[in-house]
């Protein structure tokens, strides 16, 4: 198993603008979390970036993830980039 850090370009004034999005955004993430992929999620503060870190074989579920996502499908992420992480302490 391989970590994936998801690192999202929020939009400016991503706080109000997320409102009709979060929830299914939210369920999106307990799924994958669910499922075993999703290991933490969150916006940096201020949220002009999110970073998710995943677990899994190949990115495939990090790259479902974003094409499920429905801030990246309303526009709210400006940009958004999958790369593989090194876990070099704390990897179980």
């Amino acid at each position: 198993m391989t970590y994936f850090a998801l690192i999202y370009d929020l939009v400016d004034d991503m706080v109000n603008r997320r409102v009709p999005y979060r929830d299914a955004h939210l369920g999106l993430a307990r799924d994958a979390q669910a499922r075993g992929h999703l290991l933490l999620g969150g916006a940096f503060n201020p949220p002009d970036r999110a970073l998710l870190v995943f677990r899994a074989a190949d990115q495939g579920p990090v790259e479902e993830f974003v094409r499920q996502d429905p801030y990246v499908a309303n526009g709210l992420v400006k940009r958004w980039e999958i790369r593989p992480w090194t876990v070099v302490v704390g990897n179980e």
